[in-house]
């Protein structure tokens, strides 16, 4: 499919990015805002989270129903999330109705009225949301692991906050912040789909028309730091997370460490999977993964294990991760290479997976990055790239976060003694 790409910054600083595909029906639109959990301070943690709840609850034009209603009436649909770096707002159509996308899109993120009633009505639901989560072991240890790399720092808060400080926060401080970051200068208009770059852009400016441009949203520096952190509960695995300092967006070693974490841990083929699960059965799930922010960036490896396994399983990924920094198979280097440029051409036959691709592309480079110089860097990885990018991240300090039945788990100089 190729790429019909262009991008306009309006006077008010809004960005407008489209991908005009010819060969779909459909079309997504939405807002990517730079608003999430690093942009908050401690006592206003979740308010980004709170604020994408609110939004859906009523605008100036639109009541909460009438959102979902005039959406659904056309057989589109709409969502929003919430990230430690973004909130999105987006909503996918037939290619006719994509005025109707971007005029409830424009609508939610502009006109919401955080009506009193519905915040404390809402508030409740934020709470379910966050007792469901600490219900759920596996969301429970990623939260201690990002709160051990980046401790006493707005990146290892939780993007859902505390459920006493969503009971608490004030409308007049959601009002404030909302007021801070919903701002075009702060936002990128992406749309992908069955339309003209110039349909987009007279759309833009009908729904989008107010703000005066100025400087975006600003976050405090994040400083990994690594180290312990373990709970223990009452439940049937171990849920563990080994993890480094990784790589920011733009780091050179960027396509390397991708292709590095496939042939560790990116597949049923991967080196963990077949070591870890088929030969030696002591998981169900294992892989590698990596976060990537604007400054920084964390590796790691997730695994779920028995309370009588784990006492195995951590010397054996610890000597996968060993070895990845020595000989490597010509094989496994081009399967993983293949499945990475796979996952990105996959990606744009669907206009949604498109347009949250050019919005972070343009959030985090300034640019979008067209497909073939993607594929270019992947092809360029080479095995002395990967070997050094894997010295590189595994000879920083590690993060160990485990919860369950962890007495099996080995203490955290054991497990750095077995890394060095």
């Amino acid at each position: 499919m190729s790429e019909d790409i262009r991008i306009t910054r309006l006077e008010n600083g809004l960005s407008v990015v489209s991908n005009e595909m010819s060969g779909v029906e459909t079309a997504t639109a939405g807002v990517w805002i730079e608003a999430g959990a690093r942009f908050e301070s401690p006592k206003m943690n979740g308010v980004s989270h709170m604020l994408e709840h609110m939004t859906f609850k009523g605008t100036r034009k639109r009541s909460a129903q009438a959102i979902a209603e005039e959406v659904e009436n056309v057989g589109g649909h709409i969502n929003a999330y919430t990230s430690r770096e973004n909130t999105a707002y987006y909503a996918k159509v037939l290619k006719e109705d994509l005025g109707l996308a971007v005029d409830v899109v424009a609508d939610l993120v502009q006109n919401a009225t955080l009506d009193a009633e519905e915040l404390e009505r809402e508030r409740g639901v934020v709470v379910q949301e966050i007792n469901q989560a600490n219900d759920t072991p596996d969301d429970v240890v990623f939260d201690m692991f990002q709160e051990a790399n980046f401790p006493d720092q707005a990146l290892g808060r939780t993007v859902l906050g505390p459920a006493e400080g969503i009971r608490t926060m004030a409308r007049g401080d959601i009002l404030d912040y909302m007021h801070e970051h919903y701002r075009p200068q702060g936002m990128v208009l992406s749309a992908a789909g069955k339309f003209s770059h110039d349909q987009l852009l007279d759309l833009a400016h009908q729904h989008f028309p107010g703000g005066a441009a100025g400087r975006g949203a600003i976050h405090p520096p994040a400083k990994y730091v690594g180290g312990d952190i373990r709970e223990h509960k009452d439940i049937e695995q171990v849920h563990l997370i080994l993890g480094f300092e990784g790589l920011h967006y733009t780091d050179d070693d960027f396509y390397a460490a991708s292709v590095m974490s496939m042939v560790l841990g990116g597949g049923m083929s991967s080196r963990l999977f077949q070591e870890v699960r088929e030969k030696r059965g002591l998981v169900y799930s294992v892989y590698s993964f990596m976060s990537a922010y604007a400054d920084t960036g964390v590796f790691a490896i997730y695994a779920g294990t028995g309370e009588k396994e784990v006492g195995e399983l951590i010397p054996v990924v610890c000597d996968e991760i060993g070895k990845i920094t020595g000989a490597l198979g010509q094989e496994e280097v081009a399967r993983a290479k293949a499945q990475i440029k796979a996952s990105i051409l996959m990606s744009l036959e669907s206009t949604s997976s498109r347009a949250e691709q050019l919005a972070r592309q343009l959030m985090i480079f300034g640019r979008t990055i067209p497909t073939e110089e993607s594929v270019a860097k992947i092809d360029a990885v080479d095995e002395a790239a990967i070997r050094a990018v894997a010295k590189r991240i595994f000879a920083t300090e590690p993060t160990l976060a485990a919860l369950g039945p962890i007495d099996g788990v080995e203490d955290f100089a054991a497990v750095k003694a077995r890394l060095n």
